[in-house]
C-alpha cells in the first residue's frame, strides 16, 4: 500500500453517497489540538454550552451528511475501566447521536479475538480509507489515504465485525 495525498475531510465526506464509518482505537487523543475542549471539560466538570457551540461545526456536518442519505457510524474500542479522556468523549457522544451519527463502544478485551486495524480510520463508501496515525499521547502525526480495493474490502469487513460486537452508546456504561 502506497500513501497518497490526503484531501480535506470536508471533501471526502462531501463525496460520500452511502456510508462513512469511523474506527477509533486509542484511549486518549489529549495531544490532539481540540481547541482546549478536554481541558475545559476537566476544569468545568462536564460538557458546557461553550463546548456544544464549538462542537456545532461537527454536528452540522453530520446533519448535512445524514440528510443526504449517508449513514455515519463510529466505533470506539476502549480499555475498561475507561480513561479520563474516554469519559469526556462518552459524555459528549449524545451530541454526535442527536446529529444522526450512530456510535458504539467495544471494550478492548472483547476485541481480542477480532482482526482490528493498527490505526484509526475512516472508510468512505467502500471506495477509500483515510488512516489516522497518532503519537502515544494522541497527537495527530499524519493522515494517509488508501484506495487499494483489497485493503478497503478487508477493513470494511473488519469494521462490520467490530460493529456487530460493539455496544450501542445508550447501552454502554463508561
Amino acid at each position: 500500500m502506497r500513501p497518497s495525498s490526503v484531501p480535506p475531510f470536508s471533501e471526502l465526506i462531501g463525496e460520500c453517497r452511502r456510508s462513512a464509518v469511523h474506527l477509533e482505537l486509542r484511549d486518549t487523543y489529549e495531544g490532539y489540538d481540540d481547541g482546549g475542549r478536554f481541558a475545559e471539560w476537566k476544569r468545568e466538570g462536564g460538557i458546557t454550552p461553550a463546548f456544544e457551540e464549538d462542537f456545532r461545526a461537527w454536528t452540522g456536518l453530520v446533519r448535512e451528511t445524514v440528510a443526504r442519505g449517508v449513514e455515519m457510524r463510529r466505533v470506539r474500542v476502549v480499555s475498561v475501566p475507561v480513561s479520563e479522556y474516554i469519559r469526556f468523549e462518552y459524555e459528549a457522544t449524545h451530541l454526535n447521536e442527536e446529529a444522526g451519527e450512530q456510535v458504539r463502544w467495544l471494550p478492548r478485551t472483547e476485541a481480542a479475538t477480532l482482526l482490528v486495524p493498527g490505526a484509526d480510520l475512516w472508510i468512505f463508501d467502500d471506495r477509500a480509507i483515510r488512516f489516522g496515525h497518532f503519537t502515544g499521547d494522541g497527537a495527530l502525526v499524519r493522515n494517509e489515504m488508501c484506495h487499494d480495493a483489497s485493503v478497503i474490502e478487508k477493513f470494511s469487513e473488519a469494521f462490520e465485525t467490530i460493529w456487530k460486537r460493539a455496544t450501542p452508546h445508550d447501552l454502554f456504561t463508561a
